[in-house]
């Protein structure tokens, strides 16, 4: 120990004295480290972590699919049967299809109704998960009957916010949807379901609600927990039987529907694992950089202490003895940076999740308690750890022990060393090669943001304004719709108003089955997304009439039944015909095409053009809806008065939502993800570009000093300045292409990788590998430039006056 110390107080007292090189390394060991550590901890809360349910490896999702759909939802009719018929799973369960916040319900309070977030759920859901309330008790399994009386359970949250954790909440009556409900539980604290988002309220799923009759009205999704000893593909091969059995029993609504099953781990995170790997695997590049940026200041260090070293050994030093003194110096600057690093990395998580929008927080639930775990911990030391054995082998290397007499002899002569030209040179080649994958990266993520932004959705997003209502329960959904219309409409400032069951760039819900009339029938289904519109929707959002006419206030429930489609649903289901005057539907209910109108992005905007039916409003009326309202002023300013409006003309009417159609695209989620995917890698790429551009001038200064000599015989013996600048530049410029020419051959590699993040550009885009090539170019020219001049300008009477 005494050893020990007194080279702790040695290796502190070499790196006091080198103090730019001490403050140099530690904080880029720091910045390395940070980076790391902070996307590890996301990596590690989503996919390390385990869900926080019991024995989770045994839950799974099953889906229906179905040839345009792998993933879809089931008809309550179906998951009944696939509950009985099923010989894999132990229980399963469903839960309401939609997010909480998409599906929400009216609670009447006392000062008013408020949409509140609820979810539906069968009665053994949350046993199947292993879920227990901490206050009450759990859903009965008979509790989901039309007699059975209606019952709820409670989030801790909503306990907290809207009942002041009272215990006395067990049998208290709220009214839901105009429906008094009696409170049976409240549910943990720690419990969370990220697919259907932070609900408030959880309900139980009745076979008497109106689309649990019907079996084509898939509005559910499923959670199993396999028996012990089944396997996931055992699980599936069975439930396909299952499924080829409904299909030939049920053969007008199960026509070509199979089943897929995934884990629940892949439901909740599957969206976000590409992303964080992206993140991790952009953050390690960075890592190595660091690492490898400090390793060659170790080199030039080490290089230049040779005599040193020497002389240690000739007064009796052992070779373990003088690598003992490499260690202790190299640990020092890994904890040091280390420790850092990791406070770094506390503010670094603890920033990036607040920059984290509370919607997509909702469906991220496994984040909210992100900091250090034990995972975390082990792998912050594992990478310090290898930054001190680096840091060690590098000067061991370096200064061969059985050159005594060489580093006895050595004089300050300065000629490039072997050792330099054996690992300096081609750490920065590895440098500048990483480098170029990450600015290549954050080339092509910049450039899908770009194009997800730009993307042509088919309307005018600038003074839009963006709502959405739901009426009382009992409220007639036209009478409502009008009374909306007609008051929005007279205020000043509105050029026109549109209402729609859903909202573009939203989630994705409503998907409905047609045939085409008059058309041999061969058993296939058409798909489309179904939305129910006013007649001047359209003509608010500025959407392109293609073909036909819009929907007429005339056009209600006892007309016939019409339809507007989009341009994609033409292509695929009229190719080459006009569908005008066409009928679409099922033999007991026909609806007429009367107009075609351009693709309007309905979903997600990194979804392709999908097809879509337009319904007339009031020919299929809803109590809630969403209403879009183009403005002359400020669409945001106009927010507070369009509210106001509505409240004038019920205050039973619930508004939530409210935002304008450009914040509603730019805060989507998938606008959020690809931003923040590029935001991150072209911050590594920053770092890694200015540390590549540092590794390559202190690799040509130090060969310029090592030279000096060298330089000035050259000039003495008639060498011009322009000749010497040809030698640093070409020399130089060797190193920056090889680096170059690898990183581009990486990057076509890496970024195949992450095509599933890309939009609209191809992983091999030449414009942005060339733009990378210049900026890359420029970059090491300037760093080269002051070397380069600094040789230029040597005297050769002083670089060999010491001779």
């Amino acid at each position: 120990m005494t050893s020990l110390l007194r080279d702790l107080r040695y290796g502190m007292r070499q790196l006091c004295r080198s103090t730019g090189f001490a403050c140099t390394a530690i904080f880029i060991v720091a910045l390395g480290i940070c980076a790391s550590v902070s996307i590890f901890g996301f990596v590690d809360a989503a996919l390390i972590q385990p869900l926080p349910y019991r024995d989770p490896s045994k839950l799974v999702a099953v889906f229906v699919s179905s040839a345009t759909t792998p993933r879809d939802s089931v008809s309550y009719l179906n998951f009944q049967d696939w509950r009985s018929l099923n010989s894999v799973f132990s229980s399963i369960d469903a839960y309401s299809a939609h997010d909480a916040a998409n599906g929400g319900f009216m609670l009447s309070t006392p000062a008013g109704a408020e949409q509140v977030s609820e979810t539906r759920i069968s009665p053994g859901f949350l046993r199947t998960l292993g879920v227990r309330p901490i206050l009450g008790r759990d859903f009965y399994s008979k509790e989901d009957s039309p007699s059975a009386p209606q019952t709820l359970m409670l989030s801790y949250a909503s306990w907290q916010k809207r009942f002041g954790r009272r215990p006395d909440v067990i049998g208290q009556i709220v009214v839901l949807e105009g429906v008094p409900s009696i409170i049976i539980g409240v549910l943990p604290e720690d419990f969370h379901f990220a697919p259907v988002g932070p609900a408030e309220f959880w309900g139980v799923i009745r076979a008497s609600d109106y689309c649990e009759q019907f079996r084509g009205c898939r509005n559910l999704n499923t959670v199993a927990r396999l028996k012990n000893g089944v396997s996931l593909p055992v699980a599936l091969a069975d439930m396909k039987s299952v499924a080829g059995h409904l299909e030939k029993e049920y053969s007008d609504s199960n026509h070509g529907q199979g089943v897929n099953m995934v884990t629940l781990s892949e439901v909740i995170v599957g969206d976000v694992r590409p992303v964080l790997l992206l993140l991790l695997s952009g953050a390690g590049l960075l890592l190595f950089i660091a690492y490898v940026n400090v390793a060659c200041l170790v080199l030039a260090r080490s290089d230049s202490r040779k005599r040193e070293i020497a002389v240690r050994e000739a007064l009796g030093a052992a070779p373990a003895r003088l690598i003992r003194l490499f260690a202790t110096e190299g640990l020092l600057l890994a904890a040091t940076g280390g420790l850092l690093g990791l406070a770094a990395a506390a503010w670094v998580m603890e920033l990036l999740t607040r920059l984290i929008p509370p919607d997509l927080m909702g469906n991220m639930p496994y984040l909210q308690s992100l900091g250090f775990s034990f995972h975390s911990i082990v792998f912050a030391g594992a990478i310090c750890l290898l930054a001190g054995m680096l840091f060690t082998v590098t000067p061991t290397l370096c200064v061969s022990l059985s050159h005594l007499r060489e580093g006895l002899s050595e004089r300050s002569r300065g000629s490039t060393g072997t050792t330099w030209h054996r690992f300096g040179s081609n750490l920065v080649v590895m440098e500048l090669a990483i480098a170029t994958v990450l600015l290549v990266s954050a080339g092509l993520l910049g450039k899908s943001v770009y194009r997800l932004l730009h993307e042509d959705i088919g309307f005018e997003v600038d003074h839009l304004a963006t709502l959405q209502i739901e009426g009382p329960k009992g409220v007639d959904g036209i009478v409502l719709e009008q009374e909306v219309l007609d008051r929005l409409s007279i205020l000043p400032g509105v050029k026109s108003v549109g209402v729609s069951s859903s909202l573009p760039v939203g989630p994705v819900w409503g998907v409905g089955r047609f045939k085409v009339v008059g058309r041999p029938d061969h058993g296939e289904d058409h798909e489309a997304f179904y939305r129910q519109v006013s007649p001047g929707y359209f003509s608010t959002l500025q959407a392109r009439l293609l073909r036909g006419r819009y929907f007429t206030e005339a056009e209600d429930a006892s007309k016939p039944r019409v339809v507007i489609i989009n341009q994609a649903l033409a292509k695929q289901y009229f190719p080459g015909a006009d569908p005008i005057g066409k009928q679409i539907g099922e033999p007991n209910l026909t609806m007429e095409i009367v107009g075609v109108v351009n693709d309007i992005k309905e979903g997600p905007l990194d979804n392709g053009s999908t097809p879509v039916v337009y319904e007339a409003f009031k020919q299929d009326p809803w109590r809630g809806f969403s209403i879009a309202v183009r403005t002359s002023p400020s669409s945001a300013s106009f927010l507070p008065t369009l509210a106001g409006a509505i409240h004038e003309i019920n205050r039973g009417i619930s508004v939530h939502n409210e935002t304008t159609m450009m914040d509603l695209i730019n805060d989507s989620p998938a606008a959020y993800l690809h931003r923040s995917s590029a935001w991150l890698v072209g911050s590594f790429a920053a770092i890694a570009l200015l540390l590549s551009v540092v590794g390559l001038y202190g690799v040509v200064a130090y060969s310029v000093s090592q030279r000096t000599r060298e330089i000035g015989v050259r000039m003495a013996l008639g060498a011009q300045r322009n000749s010497v600048y040809r030698l640093i530049l070409k020399e130089s410029s060797c190193l920056a292409a090889i680096g170059i020419v690898v990183g581009l051959i990486g990057s076509l590699a890496a970024t195949r990788l992450m095509q599933r993040l890309l939009y609209g550009v191809q992983s091999w885009d030449v414009p942005t590998l060339v733009g990378v090539v210049s900026v890359l170019g420029l970059s090491f020219f300037l760093a080269v430039l002051l070397p380069a001049r600094r040789a230029a300008k040597v005297d050769p009477v002083v670089a060999l006056r010491c001779e």
